[in-house]
């Protein structure tokens, strides 16, 4: 016979089994929220308090206040509740104002406000303007860029590009090509000032150029390995050269879908006349001022960032085995980018941008 209290039945809605398991999940929640929602989907398993210590490792009494606190509030007792303390002395009125000026004005001396400045106009200390902003999530000196594409296709090509990335098709490759031209070989003036304690590495402001080199790249979706060259223009018949690399690389039997951007060098009767001649290759092109949409693009950052951006060349040749090298390395172990955001997703965060142009006055084109 069982003894001790009865337990009462833990049953989850729908909801608040997903708002558990995403409590769980999420990086951001606090470690006592994610274990408290860990005992509570535990506990609903139809598991005894005891087994729950047991299995998660704690006190038998934890599991039981937790348990009880759900069953009397629900997903409301899960969270810490509000501790005493001293007395808030910013009123809402004045985080209201300071919101206000952030966001519908600006300084007389500045095209921002800064902590300091915003904190002489509305007589608070700098760290409580600083606080407010957090909280707010904003951030006044910062500014970022953007560019919405008026391509005729945008909706179109977006969902095609995109579907080639979430639903790659059979018997196939998905490459996406671009190149990345006028790379330059750098030397510094002066010779470098190593790394050591307490002293970041140094390097002099101003540079000698050895020459420049365009690079061709294909990276391979799937895998994330990258077929490249180099040659010292990038017109067609540079384009056409890397095409019949891609031929040779790729094996037979297998369809070819190559994401383009809109430069003219892609679209010449030249390049036509080869992708002809050529009925496996299949050209899908981004729309315009959409290259973000090219994931090539990503690896070149990463290109730049790792090998390129603080290489020390004296010569195009010595920057093209510097270059080979990194892919042969990356090649060797490749890590391909995964595309998370579907076509819908891309689709509705611009229609926000152009509402928000919109709103504000300007003219934004709706497709």
């Amino acid at each position: 016979m069982t003894l001790g209290r009865p337990i009462p039945p833990l049953l989850l809605s729908r909801e608040e089994r997903e708002t558990l398991e995403r409590w769980v999940r999420r990086p951001s929640s606090a470690q006592a929220l994610s274990l408290r929602a860990r005992i509570i989907l535990t506990c609903a398993q139809g598991k005894t308090n005891t087994e729950v210590a047991q299995q998660m490792h704690l006190a038998k009494p934890t599991v039981g206040k937790w348990r009880s606190r759900f069953l009397a509030r629900r997903l409301d007792g899960l969270p810490d509740e509000p501790r005493p303390g001293a007395p808030r002395e910013i009123s809402d009125a004045a985080v209201e104002r300071v919101l206000t000026l952030t966001l519908e004005k600006r300084p007389a001396d500045a095209t921002y406000w800064s902590t300091r400045s915003m904190a002489r106009r509305c007589g608070l200390s700098q760290s409580a303007v600083s606080r407010i902003w957090r909280a707010f999530a904003l951030q006044p000196h910062r500014a970022e860029t953007f560019q919405l594409s008026k391509a005729p296709l945008f909706i179109e090509k977006v969902r095609d590009i995109v579907g080639l990335y979430l639903h790659p098709p059979d018997k196939a490759l998905v490459l996406c090509v671009d190149e990345k031209t006028q790379i330059q070989a750098l030397d510094r003036s002066q010779p470098l000032l190593p790394m050591r304690p307490g002293q970041a590495e140094r390097r002099t402001h101003d540079y000698v150029r050895h020459g420049t080199t365009s690079l061709f790249a294909a990276l391979e979706v799937k895998s994330g390995r990258v077929v490249s060259d180099f040659h010292a223009r990038h017109r067609s018949v540079e384009f056409r050269k890397f095409l019949d690399r891609i031929e040779a690389a790729v094996p037979n039997g297998l369809d070819v879908h190559l994401i383009l951007d809109n430069y003219g060098t892609h679209k010449t009767p030249f390049i036509h006349r080869w992708l002809a001649r050529h009925p496996r290759f299949h050209v899908h092109f981004t729309p315009t001022n959409a290259s973000w949409l090219n994931l090539v693009e990503r690896w070149f950052a990463a290109l730049t960032e790792k090998q390129i951006r603080r290489g020390v060349d004296r010569s195009t040749r010595e920057l093209e085995q510097a270059i080979r090298h990194h892919i042969e390395t990356t090649n060797a172990r490749p890590k391909p980018f995964v595309w998370t955001k579907t076509a819908d997703e891309i689709l509705a965060s611009v229609a926000r941008f152009c509402k928000r142009i919109s709103d504000s006055g300007h003219w934004c084109r709706s497709n």
